[in-house]
């Protein structure tokens, strides 16, 4: 056994999660950011997350693993806007991992839709919830201390998603760079920051939201666009006219409960960030695995670069997103 995974065993039982008996880290597969295991205790089965100082990409992409302390705050923030949207977070432990309890019984929404289990309505439960994280903690000035995470957020989202387009690309690189200075420049409320489906479980009370490592107190129209970007993609990938009508939902329901600012701005905000959102699944540091077809992959691109030089709120983006 590795001397880490001695340590996480240890840190359980002297949280009193596991007894003095034989312990089994069983690996859960699907993370490029983090280890993940799910462990047997008397009291039933937990998840333990431990974030890495290098994520599995091809490319060079260093993170401090340090934002688990913001994933655990995110979480329990969430949980007391609604104990539905996070799962309980039941002890933090060495180098920066944490344990959280295992919900049963709910698949990975990314898995739904890739099955082609699509669900417009449990979409626009999705874009409910972000909305009311969002809403709890907009000019918040307790949140906004609690999340000074603007250097991590920049190395797990900023650099690798838009400004590692801009390096590679001269002709979009004014827009994409103003863009990101925009983004890092807004502090209105507490964003989650890897709002994707892989990190969304379909529970019968709703979506509940993982992986909160990228968590910073920024600009809320950063995770309309990162989910949405996630359906769009799909939307090409599969054919699928309902994920589109899902991403259309989703962003219906959000703009439903913004109350925090004028929704007319953070429309054409998120709008633009789905553009670069889009551009950076092809040609970023992190592209979307799935999306291998040389076809579908200029699908994206053109549709991409042609609504960064010329912007539109996301909702009218979802509306004309081309499929084919």
């Amino acid at each position: 056994m590795a001397a880490a995974d001695a340590d996480i065993i240890e840190g359980l039982r002297g949280a009193g999660l596991i007894d003095d008996g034989e312990v089994v880290l069983e690996p859960l597969t699907g993370g490029v950011s983090c280890d993940v295991w799910k462990v047997a205790t008397p009291s039933g089965p937990i998840v333990v997350k431990r974030p890495l100082p290098q994520l599995r990409v091809a490319a060079e992409w260093l993170a401090p693993v340090e934002r688990g302390i913001s994933e655990v705050r995110w979480l329990r923030r969430a949980r007391g806007v609604d104990p539905r949207l996070a799962p309980e977070v039941l002890a933090e432990l060495a180098d920066y991992s944490f344990a959280m309890r295992f919900l049963p019984g709910c698949p990975v929404w990314k898995d739904e839709l890739m099955a082609g289990r699509v669900d417009a309505a449990f979409a626009a439960q999705v874009g409910q919830g972000i909305a009311a994280i969002h809403a709890a903690t907009a000019h918040n000035e307790t949140d906004r201390a609690a999340f000074p995470n603007d250097a991590m957020f920049r190395a797990l989202r900023v650099d690798p998603f838009l400004l590692y387009v801009a390096q590679h690309d001269a002709a979009l690189a004014p827009a994409l760079t103003a863009l990101a200075d925009d983004l890092t420049s807004r502090k209105i409320a507490l964003v989650h920051g890897d709002v994707s489906p892989k990190n969304i479980l379909v529970s019968t009370g709703g979506p509940v939201f993982l992986d909160a490592e990228c968590a910073v107190y920024g600009d809320p129209a950063f995770d309309l666009a990162f989910c949405t970007t996630h359906l769009l993609l799909k939307a090409v990938w599969s054919g699928e006219a309902r994920l589109g009508d899902a991403a259309a939902a989703l962003v219906a329901a959000y703009r439903a409960g913004i109350d925090w600012e004028g929704a007319d701005d953070l429309l054409l905000r998120a709008g633009q960030l789905t553009a670069a959102l889009l551009l950076a699944r092809v040609e970023g540091k992190s592209p979307a695995p799935y999306l291998t077809d040389p076809d579908h992959k200029n699908i994206v691109r053109d549709q991409a670069r042609a609504l960064i030089g010329a912007p539109q709120p996301i909702d009218t983006l979802v509306a004309h997103w081309k499929r084919t």
